[in-house]
């Protein structure tokens, strides 16, 4: 995926104090529309991964001031939306809503230029209706030497063990049909999610205190509606 005209848009955003969040980096509130429905369009400096992941099939659509995303039929991977965010520690925040049981939504972490990890993966904080799940990619099962393993069926069960160490799972109950907030901030080796201002759990591990996350990526595993997304950097 093309990151380097993302940076520069981002780079060049106006910035906005938030004394509990940070400095605003980034602002969407998809209210726009698009020039055409054969392609996915969102705009406003978002790529998709829909080109190579659902043989060019639309999966992303403007639709009254939101963004909804979908997987294809076709898909070969969940729907990969994403914008730069350029930052060490910083603060994710957006509103979403699923529309059935299974949906849900990753916020993934990554730097595309570290080539010790499968692509890019860092970090990532996934909601779904029943359980939110974070983890460290970086030293857990995106490290290329386990990633290769694992595809090569040689994966140790030392390995294995140690993998299930950078994930930890906790209990949500996130209606469909209904919209909520979510944020999801970084500071130091700690990720931190909460949903509609309520804490869900917090995770520490080496990984996610990578020197500099590049992109912010939205992965969608069936459909999500998403809106008023901000990022927010601390440093």
């Amino acid at each position: 995926m093309r990151i380097l005209p993302l940076l520069a848009c981002c780079i060049a955003m106006p910035v906005m104090a938030d004394e509990n969040l940070g400095t605003l980096v980034f602002s969407d509130d998809f209210e726009r529309t698009e020039t055409q429905k054969v392609k996915d369009e969102p705009g406003n400096g978002w790529n998709t991964s829909s080109s190579w992941s659902a043989k060019g099939n639309k999966e992303v659509d403007l639709v009254d001031g939101t963004l909804h995303v979908y997987i294809h039929p076709e898909a070969i991977h969940a729907v990969d939306v994403g914008h730069a965010f350029v930052f060490v520690d910083g603060t994710a925040t957006m509103r979403f809503k699923f529309h059935e049981e299974k949906d849900t939504l990753m916020l993934n972490f990554a730097d595309l230029s570290f080539k010790e990890v499968h692509a890019g993966h860092l970090c990532a904080a996934t909601f779904g209706t029943k359980k939110v799940t974070l983890q460290d990619m970086k030293t857990g099962g995106m490290a290329l030497k386990y990633y290769d393993a694992r595809k090569a069926g040689t994966l140790s069960k030392e390995d294995q063990e140690l993998i299930k160490t950078k994930v930890k799972t906790f209990p949500s109950d996130i209606s469909i049909n209904d919209w909520h907030a979510l944020n999801v901030t970084i500071v130091g080796d700690t990720i931190t999610a909460a949903v509609d201002g309520k804490p869900i759990g917090s995770f520490s591990s080496p990984g996610i205190a990578h020197e500099s996350k590049q992109v912010l990526r939205l992965l969608v595993s069936n459909k999500v509606t998403i809106d008023d997304v901000k990022y927010y950097k601390r440093k």
